[in-house]
């Protein structure tokens, strides 16, 4: 483990292995780096680049700061890019994708370039949007204990799982794990802010991200997500969207790591 310290002083546990250009890994909600599917992605990666897989902070073996907030985040992944020495590519997938722009945004020439996939932006009315007061749900359950009351928030509402499904998903051992970061959820939902409430994306809100950028989602993916992506593409400076056949949301690290490797590399 190679860990940074962040601008607040905690400590943000990362793994850093392979050779080549420096590229950086931000997970989605609930993600964390010894996950199988995350490893998986690690070891397809590391003949091409100098890969930075780590936990964002509350999860795994990161430290934390309360109140949370976005920019402590961004600050991590700052500190993440000066121990890579200064540049770094960056990917993302889901609400890491739009905290991987965000950041990207604010570290400008820092970012070299940046790959998204599917960030979850609802845009209209082809998907429910998040009720108003979906964090508040979720910062009301941890607040009262009920961590797998978060975790069924979240896989409802933001999700979109079925409430019927629930009590087949608990028993795997998935549902425990998951519950271990269920208050980081709601550091997600904050990540995400308003882009989840069928609204238009703001104008002008990342217009500092301007290093080459791809956004990617899975052929048979949801509707929504190919709108976000056209419509984030549709705001970049230097952006293009593509789309990998056959791969949905949770997209495979044999599917993903070569365009990884085309675009970072290209």
């Amino acid at each position: 483990m190679q860990a940074v310290t962040s601008q607040d002083g905690k400590t943000i546990a990362s793994d850093r292995s392979g050779s080549g250009p420096a590229l950086i890994l931000v997970y989605g909600a609930t993600g964390v780096r010894s996950h199988p599917m995350w490893t998986d992605l690690v070891s397809r990666l590391e003949p091409h680049f100098t890969v930075y897989s780590y936990d964002r902070r509350g999860r795994g073996d990161s430290g934390d700061t309360a109140p949370y907030a976005v920019d402590r985040e961004i600050e991590d992944l700052a500190a993440a890019v000066d121990a890579a020495g200064g540049s770094a590519h960056l990917y993302g997938i889901s609400s890491g994708a739009v905290l991987a722009l965000d950041a990207a945004n604010a570290l400008k020439g820092r970012v070299t370039k940046l790959a998204l996939y599917e960030p979850p932006f609802i845009l209209d009315d082809s998907r429910a949007p998040l009720p108003g007061d979906y964090v508040a749900q979720l910062d009301a359950a941890i607040a009262g204990g009920q961590r797998g009351d978060a975790v069924e928030i979240f896989m409802t509402q933001a999700v979109g799982i079925p409430a019927e499904y629930l009590d087949g998903m608990k028993a795997d051992p998935w549902w425990a794990e998951t519950e271990a970061v269920a208050h980081t959820i709601a550091y997600d939902g904050r990540v995400m802010g308003d882009t989840m409430s069928g609204q238009p994306l703001p104008p002008g809100k990342w217009d500092g991200a301007r290093m080459p950028t791809l956004v990617m989602t899975g052929g048979n993916s949801e509707p929504f997500f190919h709108d976000s992506a056209r419509a984030l593409v549709s705001l970049l400076p230097d952006a293009s969207h593509r789309t990998l056949a056959g791969q949905d949301h949770g997209i495979a690290g044999e599917a993903l790591a070569p365009v990884l490797v085309e675009f970072f590399n290209g």
